[in-house]
């Protein structure tokens, strides 16, 4: 057979394929078909004067693409992306013209779908734009924090948004330290954050005095949530369980969230770490007087008795409630100064005086730790300071060594979810403990 007869047959039998491959594909998949026929059919051309074959020719066999589930080809916009991050002053159009955008483009964002939200921008922020080839904008990402954004997305002339919330991963840590000066030096040796020293000093500050119990050889370990996103550290979670050890005697105390979502600090037997009552109503201070039923005034020269503790702070430090009641006072007169009276049930009432500023008023009721003033030196006062008064059924009595009410244990319905919920993280605390301890033994 000669060349052309060949040739011949190929054509006819292309021809062919062609007209079945209309009949039986759509119009998007011939692109598809047209690479398996060409795949299929082997042509290969020799010169003239070969003994073998001009053209090999391969049967093809028709395979039905309408069964295979063939996606159809979708082209995708490569956008680049430009972040702008808000400053002190910047408003949207600021950003927008930064990016190489328009107040038009200002105006279409605006005016869409949540787009009211791009108006109270904050320092700290930023917005991701997402430029086609064009310089058009087609994807803005509106990042209010690592874990909070906003993606408007274009759709013909208008922009839709849609809120993503980003859940972060949580991993536990393991402190520990042993004081030698003080809590929070220790506490930054052990690199415990400054916000978890304070939340520990806070948890056992019912049962220890730390500026007047804390010895050098107290120690401390804390097991504590770290939040990442994305591989980074995001934020320090909250205190999960901790023992602190104060002149030989331990403290546990671990997290539990009740059935109402709310959180507090217990011993592993289910009492509660937080008593009716602050043993002192500030952080920041040291004791300039001490009660004294026998004390000579410092201004009126008189033995006078001294029927509170006067504890010396900055002026301006936040004074507390030392429990939950009632203001039963709050006023001024030239002895006391600005002062501050609160009734906790019939029992017990607590004296805040000398006071800078009062932040309640008479009938208010207050929680134990919200701030009622800050110190001062009103009335006849010689320095910044605050005189605190403990009366129990009338009594004066003195605030450093009084006896306080016993802590509320954890409630029967409560009971089984707790113990279910703090076993682990007891466990987790002491087998930290022992390994750090097994690791010291053999550094030895």
């Amino acid at each position: 057979m000669t060349v052309k007869k060949k040739l011949q047959i190929i054509i006819g039998s292309l021809r062919q394929a062609g007209r079945w491959l209309r009949n039986e594909f759509p119009r998007r998949n011939l692109l598809a078909a047209g690479i398996v026929c060409a795949a299929l059919t082997v042509l290969t051309v020799t010169s003239p004067d070969q003994r073998t074959p001009a053209v090999t020719i391969t049967e093809t066999v028709p395979i039905n693409l309408k069964h295979q589930n063939a996606a159809p080809i979708s082209a995708e916009i490569d956008l680049k992306w430009q972040t702008e991050s808000v400053k002190s002053g910047d408003n949207l159009s600021a950003l927008f013209f930064r990016a190489g955008l328009s107040a038009q483009d200002v105006h279409k964002m605006t005016s869409s779908q949540d787009g009211a939200s791009l108006g109270n921008l904050f320092p700290g922020e930023s917005l991701r734009f997402g430029l086609d080839q064009h310089g058009t904008l087609q994807q803005l990402d509106y990042i209010k924090t690592p874990l909070e954004k906003y993606v408007f997305s274009r759709h013909g002339s208008h922009y839709s948004a849609k809120q993503h919330i980003g859940e972060p991963d949580t991993l536990t840590t393991y402190r520990q330290g042993i004081i030698e000066d003080s809590l929070f030096l220790a506490g930054k040796e052990a690199n415990l954050p400054d916000k978890l020293i304070m939340e520990l000093a806070n948890i056992f500050g019912w049962d220890i005095d730390f500026v007047f119990d804390i010895r050098s050889g107290d120690s401390f370990s804390v097991l504590y949530e770290e939040r990442f996103i994305d591989g980074e550290k995001l934020s320090d979670g909250n205190i999960l369980a901790a023992s602190f050890t104060n002149k030989k005697k331990t403290y546990n105390a671990v997290r539990f969230v009740d059935s109402n979502g709310v959180s507090n600090y217990y011993t592993p037997e289910g009492l509660s770490m937080r008593k009716a009552f602050l043993r002192t109503p500030l952080d920041i201070f040291r004791i300039s007087s001490n009660f004294n039923l026998k004390r000579k005034h410092p201004i009126h020269k008189k033995i006078k008795a001294h029927r509170g503790v006067d504890y010396a702070a900055p002026r301006g430090t936040p004074v507390y409630s030392a429990g939950d009641g009632k203001v039963i006072a709050s006023g001024y007169n030239k002895y006391n100064g600005n002062y501050v009276f609160i009734q906790h049930g019939q029992t017990y009432t607590t004296k805040y005086i000398h006071l800078h500023k009062r932040k309640v008023r008479k009938g208010q009721t207050v929680r134990q730790r919200q701030i009622i003033g800050s110190v001062g030196s009103t009335g006849y006062s010689t320095g910044n300071h605050l005189h605190y008064e403990f009366l129990v059924n009338g009594v004066h009595r003195n605030p450093r060594t009084v006896k306080l009410p016993k802590a509320e244990p954890i409630s029967v319905s409560e009971r089984h979810n707790f113990e279910m919920a703090v076993k682990p993280m007891l466990a987790e605390l002491a087998s930290q403990q022992e390994k750090t301890q097994l690791a010291y033994l053999d550094d030895k």
